[in-house]
């Protein structure tokens, strides 16, 4: 036997990405509903502790709370129902994307407001980073899509790979 037969066979490269490009913009729109859902949940159900620990700025009005517990709720639905359809989630993740971009704005701008001080720091950096986040899986969602388009050139008969 020689030295070559002895050595036990090598594994090949793995090509294949362990996640998929689908699969990870599909975990990610989960995660985005469920977060949305369960925000929207929390804001309807308890706004007095929802304004305590989340949003204290300014004085407490749960039905304004409650208004924005629907929206995000919205947002939740529709993310929920583009985990199962891929052709809802650029134009959801868009939606979420303009939505945390411009609540980021919004906290920019009372930043300092907030009590204590430090949420308001805290809550302009969480949003404006989950806002990126989004935004990275938006561009995931978009090159899939764009790759599903592509139409494929027809192979020329002998032609070798």
């Amino acid at each position: 036997m020689s030295v070559q037969e002895s050595r036990p066979p090598r594994l090949a490269a793995r090509r294949q990405p362990y996640v998929s490009r689908d699969e990870l913009v599909s975990a990610g729109v989960a995660v985005l509903a469920a977060y949305s859902i369960l925000l929207a949940l929390f804001m309807a159900i308890a706004p007095h502790s929802f304004y305590s620990a989340v949003g204290p700025f300014g004085a407490r009005n749960d039905h304004y709370i409650r208004d924005t517990a629907t929206f995000s709720a919205a947002i939740g639905v529709g993310l929920a129902v583009a985990v199962r359809r891929a052709a809802w989630r650029v134009p959801m993740l868009t939606v979420a994307a303009t939505q945390f971009a411009l609540h980021s704005v919004n906290h920019l701008v009372d930043i300092d407001r907030a009590h204590p001080a430090w949420t308001g720091y805290f809550d302009f950096f969480s949003l404006a980073l989950s806002t990126v986040l989004i935004v990275g899986l938006l561009r995931l969602a978009a090159a899939d899509r764009s790759a599903e388009r592509l139409p494929q050139r027809p192979r020329m008969k002998g032609a070798q790979r």
